[in-house]
């Protein structure tokens, strides 16, 4: 691997740079915190070659989320379940856009 692939993974959202200690501290809470919403499957961090959690950009984004939701009192599967639900919404909005700028670029049909 050269220097010039190692810098282009500082823009890569998804690479796992992040320990859980440097995530967790980033985030403002605890690697307990990480753990559970990782047993709840909201993010699936990546493991080093010696077994420990790597976290991402992308992954850090949603647990800080999920913990903005925590904050304000929601229990833990349950912000968990919010956040797949608004990702999930995202997804399909995103879709549906592509589909109706597709739909209008199309020829009306001949009669």
């Amino acid at each position: 691997m050269t220097a010039d692939d190692s810098f282009s993974r500082l823009d890569d959202d998804d690479y796992p740079a992040y320990t859980m200690g440097r995530a967790a501290e980033m985030l403002g809470t605890t690697q307990g915190f990480l753990r559970a919403i990782g047993e709840a499957r909201l993010i699936t961090p990546l493991r080093s070659a010696g077994g420990h959690r790597r976290y991402s950009r992308y992954q850090l984004r949603i647990a800080a989320r999920a913990r903005e939701l925590v904050d304000q009192g929601t229990p833990i599967e349950a912000a968990c379940r919010i956040v797949i639900l608004e990702d999930q919404l995202e997804e399909a909005q995103r879709i549906n856009a592509e589909y109706r700028n597709a739909a209008k670029g199309a020829e009306p049909p001949v009669a």
